[in-house]
């Protein structure tokens, strides 16, 4: 399991909550250069297919707030779904990406979703994206299908390209400005740190439930 780049996280004190969000989709729908566009401002042309989960992390301002974003990219692949299956735990989004290139991955949207009812949060934040918009002469799935898909399941939407970064910034502020509303109007309940990987700096936490699966730490009452 690798760590994309990044600073480790006990260098970094100066956020106040700290959201966990998976990348879920098809193998080769982009979730990995999504994730480097958006962290790194890197993208790969020849980036190879993600073998059991890496996560990368960035810090953003959400309505006077500083938020780090865990975002983890889960392996796309029907051999590895075993092993990324544990993964959506604690996870407070998910970001779906499909290929507007190709059907079958639009087609599969629905399967993962099913999934992720299956393993998420029932409060889970999901954003549906249609990627590669840049290849628009191969382009087979069109915007008003995507959107009429995540009005249907109750998604929000948006179309990207990694490769030219267009929408990249605005998706992941979008999802996260959701969970940032979802959990800042939550009852605050002090509690044990919750388990996160990668390790979360020592010191008291405030979490959003009565469960310990975490998703998000508040850092603003630490010791």
């Amino acid at each position: 399991m690798a760590r994309a780049g990044g600073s480790s996280w006990r260098d970094d004190e100066d956020y106040e909550y700290l959201f966990k969000v998976v990348l879920i989709g098809d193998s080769g729908v982009g979730k990995s250069n999504l994730l480097s566009r958006f962290t790194r401002n890197v993208f790969s042309l020849d980036s190879k297919s993600t073998i059991g989960v890496e996560f990368a992390s960035k810090s953003i301002q959400i309505e006077g707030k500083n938020i780090k974003a865990q975002i983890w990219d889960t392996a796309g692949q029907e051999r590895y779904r075993a092993i990324t299956s544990a993964y959506y735990r604690g996870a407070l989004g998910a970001v779906l990406v499909y290929d507007v290139t190709k059907t079958n991955t639009f087609e599969n949207v629905k399967r993962w979703l099913r999934e992720l009812r299956d393993h998420a949060d029932s409060n889970i934040v999901v954003l549906l994206i249609g990627n590669k918009t840049d290849l628009k002469h191969l382009r087979v799935v069109t915007t008003e299908d995507g959107a009429a898909l995540a009005e249907l399941e109750g998604l929000s939407f948006v179309e990207t390209s990694a490769l030219d970064s267009t929408n990249v910034e605005k998706a992941f502020q979008i999802i996260l400005t959701e969970i940032y509303r979802v959990v800042s109007k939550r009852p605050v309940v002090k509690d044990s740190a919750p388990s996160q990987p990668g390790g979360i700096k020592e010191g008291k936490t405030i979490s959003v439930s009565n469960s310990n699966d975490g998703g998000f730490v508040s850092k603003c009452c630490s010791g």
